[in-house]
């Protein structure tokens, strides 16, 4: 195993020594090799910060302040520069479904005049001035109003 302090153990001694590996034994004839670096100790000190108060830094939070705003900048600046489009993806929507609207009205326009004509055709006003027992008046009774004159509003009251 490479560990860092066996590198610089390799380095640094000398060629004509050699290492001495040591086996320690347990009962029953259990033998462990040994680990690197086994006989060096560390002292843990433990290190109580509870009663350690953060001093206020006002140039990180000016810093924050600035980064908020720039952040915020941005995404107005980025909402300004897509919503155009987004806009005129809607407006197409809206126009394609106008489209359709109106060509479904032309329809059901041409399929009411169609109907309008069947319901107003002269084959059909005599078959229902047959049913309803209608008759031509006499030709003495009959009105023609003249086309030319004044109409009757406005002529002076007499």
């Amino acid at each position: 195993m490479a560990t860092l302090a066996n590198f610089y153990s390799r380095v640094f001694d000398r060629a004509d020594e050699t290492p001495v590996e040591r086996v320690v034994t347990h009962g029953n004839e259990t033998r462990v090799r040994t680990f690197a670096n086994e006989d060096i100790c560390f002292f843990v000190k433990r290190i109580d910060n509870s009663d350690v108060v953060r001093e206020a830094d006002d140039k990180a939070r000016g810093t924050c302040w600035k980064l908020i705003g720039s952040v915020v900048a941005a995404v107005v600046l980025l909402v300004g520069v897509l919503l155009p489009g987004a806009y005129s993806l809607l407006a197409g929507y809206q126009i394609q479904s106008l489209k359709q609207e109106a060509q479904r009205l032309s329809t059901e326009q041409a399929s009411l005049e169609l109907a309008e004509a069947a319901l107003v055709s002269p084959a059909r006003m005599e078959e229902l001035a047959k049913e309803q027992q209608f008759i031509d008046p006499p030709a003495q009774k009959v009105v023609y109003l003249d086309k030319g004159g004044s109409l009757a509003l406005n002529q002076p009251k007499k």
